[in-house]
């Protein structure tokens, strides 16, 4: 990551509650629990920032503001919808 970005876009990541725990987490396999990885987002402070950077980015693996891949999909249907 430059560090520009660090100071612009990506500003919020440094409060990010993930950034303090196991990334495995986020990115579970295939049927795997996003349980934890869901519970850690519910407190963080940049959860929206979160969500609106993987929505803006299209982000397609793992959990990005509390949301799995499915659950962002659905959605961007609702707010094209």
């Amino acid at each position: 990551m430059e560090p520009a970005e660090i100071e612009g876009e990506l500003a919020w990541q440094v409060d990010a509650l993930c950034a303090q725990t196991d990334p495995e987490a986020f990115f579970p396999e295939k049927g795997g629990s996003t349980r934890e990885a869901k519970k850690v987002c519910g407190a963080c402070p940049v959860r929206q920032e979160c969500l609106d950077y993987a929505m803006a980015n299209d982000e397609r693996f793992g959990i990005w503001g509390g949301l799995s891949e499915r659950e962002r999909r659905r959605l961007r249907k609702m707010q094209q919808g």
